[in-house]
């Protein structure tokens, strides 16, 4: 009886990962829905407020010399400078990763990225 109750014991607690490691899942397939979604929406994109959030964001991430792994040449201020409507997405892809990030811990600059997440959301 001893052996059943620690098997029982351990199949409980592997239900209960397995439950977790789903729940997060589903959680990564929502934020990917949701980041779709945005840069569907990003495709012709010509509103001024959102333009100009992403040019406070890019300014703001070479002022602090952020870089992301991900782009660690890319220059933010020739960005800034060059905006067109078609390189939103970019934008919105870098303030994402700027919003999720745990390394960035700067609240301004995470603001920033999810002002411009909500004024895409809102148009």
């Amino acid at each position: 009886m001893n052996s059943d109750l620690i098997c029982f014991i351990f199949f409980v607690r592997l239900k209960q990962k397995y439950i977790n490691l789903y729940n997060k899942l589903e959680l990564v397939i929502s934020m990917i829905k949701k980041a779709d979604e945005l840069m569907e929406k990003c495709k012709n994109m010509d509103e001024s407020t959102v333009m100009g959030s992403c040019q406070v964001l890019l300014s703001m991430m070479k002022d602090k010399d952020i870089k992301l792994e991900d782009d660690p040449d890319q220059s933010y201020m020739s960005m800034a400078e060059n905006l067109k409507p078609k390189d939103v997405s970019k934008v919105l892809a870098l303030a994402l990763k700027v919003r999720e990030s745990g390394d960035i811990k700067d609240v301004e600059l995470k603001n920033a990225a999810s002002r411009i997440i909500r004024a895409i959301e809102m148009s």
